[in-house]
Order: C-alpha cells, then sequence, then structure tokens
C-alpha cells in the first residue's frame, strides 16, 4: 500500500464538476492499493498518517500529529500510485490490485478512518475521473510506502 500525504490548509475533490468531498485543515491522503494487501498493511499505513508529526507547534517546528490538531483528511483512490516507468514510454499498473479488491480495501481504509480521533473525514469516489483541488501547506508532501513502515 502507498500514498502521497500532503499537508493541506483546505481541499475539495469534485466529479463531473461537483463538489463530493471537502476538508479543511488536515491531510489530503492519495491512496494506492497493491495487489496482496491486506488489513495488517492497512492498519500500519492509517497509524503512521494519524501519529506522524508534520503540524507545526507554536515555535514552528513539526511536533504536532493529525490527533493532536483534530485535523481532517481527504482520501483519494489513486492507482497510479503503482505505476511501473522501468520499461517504454507508457507506465504499467501490473502490481495495482484488482479493482473489486482495491475499492473494498479503500473503503475499510476510509471507514476505519472515520473512527479515528481527528476531525472530518471525507472521500472521492473509486475509480471516477476526479479533479482534486487543494492548498497545499508548506508545502508538505510525503510519500510512504507500508513496505517500508
Amino acid at each position: 500500500m502507498k500514498c502521497i500525504l500532503q499537508r493541506v490548509l483546505e481541499a475539495s475533490v469534485s466529479v463531473n464538476g461537483q463538489v463530493i468531498g471537502q476538508i479543511k485543515k488536515g491531510y489530503v491522503v492519495l491512496l494506492g492499493i497493491e495487489a496482496g494487501d491486506t488489513a495488517v498493511e492497512q492498519s500500519k499505513l492509517l497509524k503512521k498518517i494519524l501519529e506522524l508529526r508534520v503540524f507545526s507547534n507554536s515555535e514552528g517546528k513539526f511536533d504536532q500529529s493529525l490527533i493532536d490538531i483534530n485535523g481532517d483528511m481527504l482520501v483519494v483512490s489513486q492507482f497510479t500510485l503503482m505505476a511501473d516507468c522501468k520499461k517504454g514510454r507508457r507506465p504499467s499498473f501490473t502490481s495495482a490490485a484488482p479493482p473489486h479488491e482495491a475499492k473494498a480495501m479503500c473503503d475499510q481504509f476510509i471507514e476505519a478512518a472515520k473512527k479515528a480521533p481527528i476531525g472530518h473525514v471525507d472521500a472521492g469516489e473509486f475509480g471516477a475521473d476526479m479533479q482534486v483541488a487543494l492548498v497545499n501547506d508548506g508545502p508538505v508532501t510525503i510519500p510512504l510506502n507500508t513496505e517500508n513502515l
């Protein structure tokens, strides 16, 4: 399981010109599910996201987590995080989980996030052509991969 974590002041996701999810201060989580990912990887990744201290304290130092600031989370499925660009000019996505498995895992991730002691949790629409608008704070953008957690 991979994700790109973006610290934001606000963000939204739209489908067909309609906003379907939006948040204030917190994270946009671009979430990619690999074939073979399990609830163990999902739990590890969510724990890391919730506890990662990349929000500034009163002295401007990274010292607070999403939990500490009661921040929001916008989860957007992103199979392109599984892109393999080693050969040719067209990426391969063979390591991505099949859509039915990825959707189930993504839904489970969102539901687990909603149970966490944080602010509002919202999400995009799995498999849809989405437009994500955000104000990146910092900017702070962090790639996470469960293989390295």
